[in-house]
């Protein structure tokens, strides 16, 4: 199974500017596309609704950046773990607010 990155908007792919679209953060921005070449999924995963959500969508592929799925897991995921539970199932969580655990 390929590997999946949940990537969170506000504070991550951008600086934090709600409800409006933050700057580019071109570092994650750039390490996402590099990661999806490499054939990893990547899950946009945030807490966006509406028009907001969609700002959010337009923004990232104005940044050149494409997500195979939008707040759920790869159709893949689903398929293999036969389940859509409510938590994005992936590889990595990319998160401004994360706290690293040893």
């Amino acid at each position: 199974m390929r590997k999946a990155i949940a990537i969170d908007f506000d504070g991550c792919l951008c600086a934090d500017a709600w409800p409006d679209v933050g700057a580019p953060n071109w570092s994650v921005i750039n390490r996402a596309k590099q990661e999806q070449q490499a054939g990893a999924g990547l899950i946009l995963w945030t807490c966006r609704e509406g028009q907001q959500l969609q700002a959010a969508v337009e923004a990232c592929a104005s940044w050149g950046l494409k997500f195979d799925t939008v707040n759920e897991s790869l159709p893949d995921w689903i398929e293999a773990y036969q389940t859509t539970p409510r938590k994005v199932g992936a590889t990595e969580y990319w998160d401004d607010r994360a706290v690293a655990m040893p």
